[in-house]
């Protein structure tokens, strides 16, 4: 699947995280991975003015899905079995990235990398500029029917 059918996909199946009023979009899907971002906006905040564990959590697990979904075409009941994920820095409001990608794609199980990164003000959101350094780092294990 590429970006704008994997987008369409997750909308009409997912509306909950990828409906036409919710913040995540997927921006890029090749063979190595995904990319999505969440719109962080007031409801994605904890006091202090960063954006929450929770939202963070949220974008880096539908990051996963999606670069499963990538790989293996529409699979609606793929279910998360396994996640785990360090907090590193706190984002501000506004773009937060994740870049997901395969560890290990079985036939029942799956394993997945998602870095979450919040681009610098004026920066060119997908270009890794060495200065960028990871708010979250996640590993998730999904499950794939059969």
């Amino acid at each position: 699947m590429n970006a704008e059918a994997l987008q369409a996909y997750l909308v009409a199946e997912f509306p909950q995280a990828f409906g036409p009023d919710r913040p995540h979009r997927v921006v890029r899907v090749e063979a190595a991975g995904v990319s999505l971002t969440l719109e962080a906006s007031e409801e994605h905040l904890r006091p202090g003015d960063t954006v929450s564990g929770p939202s963070m959590m949220g974008l880096a697990d539908i990051a996963a899905y999606a670069a499963i979904l990538a790989a293996i075409g529409p699979v609606p009941l793929a279910v998360t079995t396994n996640f785990s994920i360090n907090f590193l820095r706190k984002p501000p409001p506004g773009l937060l990235v994740a870049d997901a990608r395969l560890m290990k794609l079985g036939k029942r199980l799956a394993v997945c990398e998602v870095g979450l990164r919040a681009p610098h003000a004026g920066a060119e959101p997908f270009a890794v500029t060495g200065a960028e350094e990871l708010c979250a780092h996640a590993v998730t294990t999904y499950s794939i029917p059969v």
